[in-house]
C-alpha cells in the first residue's frame, strides 16, 4: 500500500514533537469541539439512531461476507450503463491504470474531487510524475495542496490550519497554481471562500478530465455516490468530458434500500447536517448529458487480506465519516499527521496497519496510539470496535502469528522491541492458568504492601509519572471470601 508519509517516525516520536506546538494544538481544540458538538445535538434529533447504526453494521457485514457476488454484480451494472471497469490490485496497478487512461486523451491536467482513495495510492505524485497535474478542488485539499501539507482529518483534510495561515498560503502559493489572489485578501472566511471560488472557476471551465472516489457504489444498478458539501464535486463529476472513479471495493452497498440508512448516518456522523448538501450520483453514461466517458477502477491494496482476519474486518465497515476522530483525546493532542498515514486517528490506527501491515515502525506503532477509552466506538455509525481489533492488532505485532498478506498465509514474527512485554504476558498466562501460584502470590504482595514503590522504576516510570499506581488491597479477595462466606456455604 502506498500513502506512507516518506521519512515520518514512529507514533510516539511524532506526537511528542505534535502536542508541543501550542497552535497546532489550540486549532484541533477548537474544531474538534465543535464538530462533535454539533454531531451529538444531530444525532440527538432521531429517535431511531440505534437502529439505524446496526442497520448500518449488518449492511457492511452482509455486504462483506458476499463480496465477491456484489462486486460482479456490479461490474455487469456498470458495463450494462456504458462505463468501463478496471480492477487494481495495488497501488502501483491503480496509477497505471488511471496514468494511461488520462494520457490517452491527450490531457494534461485534471481536476479531482476529494477522495481518501488517491490519497492513499499516492496519484497525485504519479500523475506529476508522467507530467499530468493534478488540481484539488474541495476548499481544504485546495489548502492542503497548495501549502505543500499533507491531510492531517478525513472530513477537514486542513483542519490544522487557521485563518491566518491560510490566506498567507492563498496570497502566496494561487499565482503559482492558475489565477492568483485578490490585491489585500484578508483572513475572514467569505474572502478565502470567494478566493478560492475564483482560483478554481477557471479549472472546471477548461478541464476535460476529472477524477473521483465515490462514498458508495450500489450494486444492483451500477450508480455511485459522491456526498459533499461545498459543489465542487457536482462541477467535476459534470463538466468534464472523462470521469475515472477510484474507488475502494469495500465502497459497495447491495441496493438502493440500504444506501438510504447510509444517507441518514453519514451526513450526521461528519458534518452535522440532516443531509448533505449536495448529493451526486451517476450511472455509466448518457448521451445528453455528463461525461461521455465513464471508468471505474476498482482498487484492492490490502483490503481482502484485512478481510480475511474475522476481528479487523470490521475496519472495512467505515463510511469515513471522521466522528472517530472528534472524540479521540488522543487525535485532539498529537494531530493527524503523527499517523504517518492518510487514514488519521482511531480508524486510522486499525485501518492502516491492515491495509500495509505492520512491519515498518510507523505501523507497528500504530495499535498503541491509543488510550481505549473507547469514545470512538460510542460514536461509530456502523459500530466499528475500534478498541477490539486495536487490542487484537497490538496481540499480532507482540506475539506474532498467522495473517494473510498478498493473498498468501503467513505466519508473521513478534516484532521488535517488546521483548519484555511478551515476557509479562508469558508470565502472566502461567500464574493464572496455576491458582495455588496466583494466590500464593496474591498474598506475598498484600502482606509487602507497605513496601511498594509509588512510582515504577526504568521505562514504566514514564507511565507512572501521570497515574497513580492502584493500591494492593490488605487481603486478597479469595482470602476475603473464605472468611466471609466460606463458612457459610460449607454449613449448607
Amino acid at each position: 500500500m502506498s500513502g506512507t508519509y516518506l521519512g515520518m517516525p514512529a507514533f510516539p516520536v511524532a506526537a511528542h514533537k505534535a502536542v508541543g506546538n501550542t497552535t497546532l494544538r489550540a486549532n484541533l481544540r477548537h474544531a474538534t469541539h465543535t464538530i462533535r458538538d454539533k454531531r451529538a445535538k444531530a444525532v440527538a434529533e432521531l429517535d431511531d439512531w440505534t437502529l439505524l447504526r446496526e442497520a448500518g453494521k449488518q449492511i457492511k457485514d452482509h455486504t462483506l461476507r458476499h463480496l465477491d457476488t456484489y462486486l460482479v454484480q456490479l461490474e455487469e451494472a456498470v458495463t450494462a450503463a456504458g462505463g468501463v471497469v478496471h480492477w487494481a490490485a495495488d497501488a502501483d496497478e491503480a496509477n497505471r491504470i488511471v496514468t494511461r487512461l488520462v494520457k490517452e486523451t491527450g490531457e494534461s491536467e485534471v481536476v479531482k474531487v476529494k477522495s481518501m482513495a488517491t490519497q492513499e495510492i499516492g496519484l497525485n505524485e504519479a500523475l506529476e510524475e508522467a507530467g499530468i497535474a493534478a488540481y484539488e478542488t474541495d476548499l481544504a485539499e485546495l489548502i492542503v495542496q497548495l501549502g505543500h501539507d499533507r491531510p492531517s482529518h478525513i472530513l477537514v483534510p486542513a483542519i490544522h490550519r487557521n485563518r491566518g495561515e491560510i490566506r498567507d498560503i492563498f496570497r502566496k502559493e494561487m499565482g503559482e497554481w492558475g489565477r492568483p489572489a485578490p490585491e489585500g485578501l484578508t483572513d475572514t472566511p467569505a474572502e478565502l471562500a470567494e478566493a478560492a471560488r475564483l482560483h478554481l472557476r477557471e479549472k472546471f471551465l477548461r478541464a476535460k478530465v476529472g477524477i473521483s472516489g465515490a462514498n458508495f457504489m450500489v450494486a444492483e444498478t451500477g450508480t455511485l455516490v459522491v456526498v459533499e458539501s461545498e459543489g465542487n464535486g457536482r462541477m467535476c463529476l459534470t463538466l468534464p468530458e472523462t470521469l475515472i472513479s477510484v474507488v475502494g471495493i469495500e465502497k459497495i452497498v447491495p441496493t438502493w434500500r440500504d444506501l438510504e440508512v447510509f444517507l441518514q448516518t453519514l451526513p450526521r456522523s461528519s458534518t452535522a447536517e440532516r443531509m448533505n448538501p449536495y448529493t451526486s450520483m451517476w450511472t455509466g453514461t448518457s448521451d445528453s448529458d455528463g461525461p461521455q466517458t465513464f471508468h471505474l477502477v476498482l482498487i484492492d491494496n490490502g483490503r481482502t487480506d484485512t478481510l480475511a482476519d474475522e476481528i479487523g474486518r470490521q475496519a472495512l465497515r467505515c463510511i469515513r465519516c471522521s466522528a472517530c476522530l472528534n472524540v479521540c483525546p488522543v487525535y485532539e493532542r498529537a494531530g493527524g499527521h503523527a499517523y504517518g498515514s492518510v487514514y488519521p486517528g482511531p480508524i486510522g490506527a486499525i485501518l492502516s496497519p491492515q491495509l500495509r501491515g505492520t512491519a515498518n515502525e510507523i505501523d507497528a506503532s500504530l495499535p498503541y496510539a491509543s488510550s481505549l477509552c473507547g469514545a470512538c466506538y460510542e460514536v461509530c455509525p456502523v459500530a466499528i470496535d475500534i478498541p477490539e481489533v486495536l487490542v487484537h492488532l497490538r496481540e499480532r505485532i507482540v506475539q506474532g502469528g498467522p495473517a494473510t498478506r498478498r493473498g498468501n498465509r503467513v505466519v508473521l514474527k513478534p516484532a521488535k522491541g517488546h521483548a519484555a512485554e511478551r515476557a509479562a504476558m508469558r508470565a502472566a498466562a502461567w500464574a493464572f492458568t496455576h491458582p495455588g501460584a496466583l494466590r500464593a502470590g496474591q498474598r506475598v504482595a498484600s502482606r509487602t504492601r507497605r513496601f511498594h514503590p509509588r512510582t515504577l522504576p526504568g521505562p514504566g516510570r514514564a507511565w507512572s509519572a501521570t497515574r497513580d499506581l492502584p493500591q494492593v488491597p490488605a487481603e486478597p479477595f479469595r482470602d476475603w471470601w473464605q472468611r466471609t462466606h466460606g463458612k457459610k456455604e460449607s454449613g449448607k
